[in-house]
């Protein structure tokens, strides 16, 4: 399902630990981490593909979580050209997304990325709260920096933190895991 000006629809987590830390994971046989995200179905929501997102690639539930809040309106990124399949019609040039900022309000013995036949991480960790914006793949950073700067007042609010702002980018890939789980 692509609109009419070459986006694909698709929803973004942020999942949040009881720290107010982010759970962050890295790609199947990849370097890149990033947060859970996904494609839309036609026929559903965003909350309902936010659902489905979320147990296909943590083995989350619903009950394992709370949402908080989501994006105003799409947030929309494109696709570097060497992505983009010119050749299928009709031409996706990016993704708009709808990003969920939700607590996770069970243990993290809940998180299993291997739920789904066909897991999208092999390894996941927490990290503070603008480690993505400065880590995720390049084309991507913006859309993490508008949905992360949409949510920061609300997890200053629930955790009694000053979050201060974005860093500035990096070009470095996070440390193996501290505390998170390899998928066996």
């Amino acid at each position: 399902m692509i609109d009419a000006d070459g986006y694909r629809p698709n929803v973004g987590i942020v999942l949040l630990n009881a720290d107010g830390r982010l759970f962050w994971a890295r790609r199947v046989n990849r370097d890149g981490w990033q947060f859970p995200q996904g494609g839309m179905r036609s026929d559903e929501t965003p909350l309902e593909a936010m659902y489905r997102e979320l147990e296909e690639e943590t083995g989350l539930a619903p009950h394992h979580v709370e949402v908080i809040t989501a994006t105003h309106g799409w947030l929309r990124y494109r696709l570097p050209g060497r992505y983009v399949r010119h050749h299928q019609r009709p031409t996706c040039i990016g993704q708009k997304q709808v990003w969920f900022l939700l607590k996770l309000v069970g243990g993290e013995e809940a998180l299993k990325l291997d739920a789904n036949e066909k897991p999208e991480f092999d390894l996941w960790r927490w990290v503070d709260f603008w480690y993505p914006a400065a880590h995720v793949v390049n084309f991507k950073r913006q859309v993490y920096e508008r949905a992360l700067r949409q949510f920061a007042p609300l997890v200053e609010g629930l955790f009694q933190v000053d979050l201060g702002t974005a860093p500035p980018r990096e070009k470095t890939t996070p440390p193996p895991s501290e505390g998170g789980r390899k998928v066996a």
